[in-house]
């Protein structure tokens, strides 16, 4: 199960949150009905609460892939505070923003569908209302978010370079830290294993880290895309777009197009992005 949800992390973890929201959503809308209804002078419609919870799942929704850019790009850490806690203020700004702007525009769309009118009530007042409960949302997600990712790295294994071998006294350190590693050691819960360089078919930039892309298994390693580059261009490694580098041996064919960019087709049925930016020295490198 672990290996399937690796293959498309992305698509299960928003399926998780959308059966999440969802589930949230309905518990909200039949408390809120339950409510009312035990008032005799009740003139709430039963579709009333419906839209307003799952307008508010919908909003959130759509605004998770811009969350979780912010969270990969101001991570928690021990160092910057005052940095982080300026980034993360002003995210949750924009978070409460754009939810309370979608969310409305749904309401108003529905209502006015339903021969209503949405009264959203003063703004100032209401938004304020709606900012506490966003604010508490934006950490609640960014802890939940953190902790996530710390747990599934540590399930999915995480790549280091291999150190040189101490039996090549007289090489200098220059000529050592630039020799291209035959493996990468990935450490994974109480296991270690080893991924040799050549069965890594292509390179994805992500946040502080390089996913290593092998046999339909991604392994994060702590670097740079273009240090990564550097230490494996020896290996037929190159670059081919601004977040993704492939390896020569593993390219099926290659196409372009008329507006200068392309696609490299991968043996493994991966399709890459090939950017005009990069294609004349990506050629290049083809043919040396």
């Amino acid at each position: 199960m672990f290996e399937r949800f690796d293959q498309r992390p992305k698509l299960y973890s928003y399926l998780l949150l959308v059966l999440y929201f969802f589930i949230n959503a309905a518990i909200n809308a039949s408390s809120v009905w339950m409510e009312h209804s035990r008032d005799p002078a009740n003139s709430l419609s039963v579709w009333e609460p419906i839209v307003w919870e799952y307008s508010s799942a919908i909003s959130t929704l759509l605004l998770c892939p811009l969350l979780f850019y912010w969270f990969r790009r101001y991570p928690l850490q021990i160092t910057n505070v005052k940095r982080q806690l300026l980034a993360h203020l002003l995210g949750s700004l924009l978070f409460s923003l754009l939810h309370v702007g979608l969310m409305v525009a749904l309401r108003e769309l529905i209502y006015h569908w339903h021969g209503s009118n949405y009264n959203f009530g003063p703004l100032l007042r209401e938004f304020f209302y709606e900012y506490r409960k966003d604010v508490w949302g934006y950490i609640w997600f960014l802890l939940s978010y953190q902790l996530l990712m710390f747990g599934y790295s540590r399930l999915k294994g995480e790549a280091h370079q291999l150190d040189m071998a101490e039996d090549s006294v007289e090489q200098t350190t220059e000529q050592k830290s630039q020799k291209a590693p035959e493996h990468f050691l990935v450490k994974k819960l109480d296991k270690e294993f080893l991924i040799r360089t050549d069965e890594i078919e292509w390179l994805e930039a992500s946040g502080n880290y390089v996913n290593l892309h092998s046999k339909g298994r991604i392994y994060p390693l702590r670097a740079t895309l273009g240090n990564t580059l550097e230490l494996l261009s020896s290996k037929g490694f190159s670059r081919v777009h601004r977040s993704l580098a492939v390896n020569h041996s593993a390219i099926e064919s290659i196409s372009y197009d008329s507006s200068g960019d392309g696609d490299i087709y991968l043996k493994c049925g991966k399709q890459l992005s090939l950017s005009r930016r990069y294609k004349e020295a990506f050629r290049s490198e083809l043919n040396h």
